[in-house]
């Protein structure tokens, strides 16, 4: 598989999603810790975002929130127009975001087989038949149409996080929350895993939303790139990236990928020295 051989990307015509203002405080009437404050931020149906910023400054819980984990103090989440997080309203999982975490989660006593169709079957979507096809189809499309009846402890940690992410695009959400899939990889491995996941993009053009703290990897997946001021996070600035798809690592050295880079390095590394600066103050 080449990403450079894929198809462009048809964008889906659901998943747009719309942060309006969203401020988080952890323990209101206690600690008050604002994780989030006054955070905007606009994606589009079918749109690649990436998040970096700092760590601590709230991308994690701006991704749980969108999932359904947790719920805002101020603002209001909306997915396709309709409210999906506000301060008035239960956080609510739902089978249209599905999120794929660093550690991950595949059940070590199933086969991969039985991973990916374990949703679709149980929400019954797709008889066990149909489910069977459809995630042989996905899997061999990410080169893994030979482990089917192996365990996620016999795969290596590349495998596993494409398994993770095949059985979250076999229920056709609309929106796809990766928290740092490929954080623990090798360059070799991480550079593989980033083509799969945009031949899966090209193929499905899902909304994904996309923390890292890995700025390469942002600029060369992402349609766009959000940088997060340190806590209290809200949205510093986003930068569109006017790459050409299909990507491939040879516009790694492009003037444009540099730019970008440059652009991006500066804006983060502010925040990195105030959220060092604001932990040296906390520990005097």
């Amino acid at each position: 598989m080449n990403a450079n051989n894929s198809a462009p990307v048809c964008r889906a015509a659901d998943g747009a999603l719309s942060v309006r203002d969203v401020t988080k405080i952890y323990d209101p009437e206690g600690v008050h810790v604002v994780a989030l404050e006054h955070c905007s931020l606009e994606i589009a149906a079918g749109e690649f975002v990436a998040v970096v910023g700092p760590s601590g400054c709230g991308k994690s819980t701006l991704l749980n929130i969108m999932a359904g984990f947790d719920y805002v103090t101020h603002g209001e989440i909306l997915l396709d127009g309709a409210p999906l997080a506000t301060p008035d309203t239960r956080p609510r999982p739902g089978s249209d975001r599905v999120v794929v975490f660093q550690q991950g989660a595949l059940f070590p006593w199933k086969t991969v087989l039985e991973n990916v169709t374990y949703g679709p079957v149980v929400q019954k979507q797709l008889d066990q038949s149909a489910a069977e096809t459809k995630a042989r189809e996905m899997l061999a499309r990410v080169g893994l149409s030979n482990i089917e009846k192996s365990y996620p402890g016999q795969l290596s940690s590349g495998m596993q996080r494409r398994v993770e992410i095949i059985r979250a695009l076999i229920n056709d959400p609309k929106v796809l929350l990766l928290d740092e899939p490929f954080r623990a990889m090798d360059t070799v491995t991480k550079s593989a895993s980033h083509e799969y996941l945009l031949e899966l993009y090209n193929a499905t053009g899902k909304t994904i939303f996309f923390i890292t703290h890995d700025l390469e990897e942002a600029i060369f997946l992402a349609d766009k790139v959000a940088v997060m001021t340190t806590r209290p996070g809200h949205i510093k600035l986003a930068i569109s990236v006017d790459l050409p798809r299909p990507r491939n690592y040879r516009m790694l050295a492009s003037q444009e990928f540099l730019r970008l880079k440059s652009q991006l390095v500066e804006a983060v590394h502010e925040e990195a020295v105030k959220a060092f600066q604001a932990g040296e103050r906390e520990m005097a």
